[in-house]
């Protein structure tokens, strides 16, 4: 197992940048497109997918509706780049599948950029539980 936003695993690594600010990760993709060169677009798209959970009661996944996103794919530099957002900013998406690319090519500052947006993520995830646990009652005491 990797550990989050290490730069190793594809799916970590888009998972950090698909939650991360669309205006560092655009900044960051326009840094690095020089460094790939002709970039072929494949798919630039917005659309609809569904939604899984889980009932923790029976343990059965089941769809809850539909999400829209905007995906995109590029190949460049003999790799390929893969980005997924919820919403319709296909720049952001765009700017994910290009730094998936330069993280398949190790191109630097890459890895460090998405470390950088967990370490983000994590503070920002720990600030958020600990509101929601200032706000716990324990019914016992009543």
């Amino acid at each position: 197992m990797f550990d989050r936003g290490t730069g190793e695993d594809p799916s970590t690594f888009l998972t950090v940048l698909a939650r991360a600010e669309p205006g560092r990760i655009k900044a960051m993709a326009e840094r690095v497109l020089p460094e790939l060169g002709a970039v072929e677009v494949l798919a630039s798209r917005t659309g609809l997918v569904m939604l899984p959970l889980r009932d923790t009661v029976k343990g059965v996944d089941f769809f809850l509706g539909e999400v829209l996103v905007a995906e995109a794919r590029i190949a460049a530099a003999g790799t390929e780049g893969y980005g997924m957002v919820t919403g319709r900013d296909l720049e952001q998406a765009m700017a994910m599948a290009v730094l998936d690319a330069a993280r398949s090519l190790g191109l630097p500052g890459v890895a460090e950029f998405v470390r950088d947006e967990a370490a983000v993520q994590a503070a920002s995830d720990d600030a958020r539980l600990r509101r929601v646990e200032a706000t716990r009652v324990d019914m016992e005491t009543f």
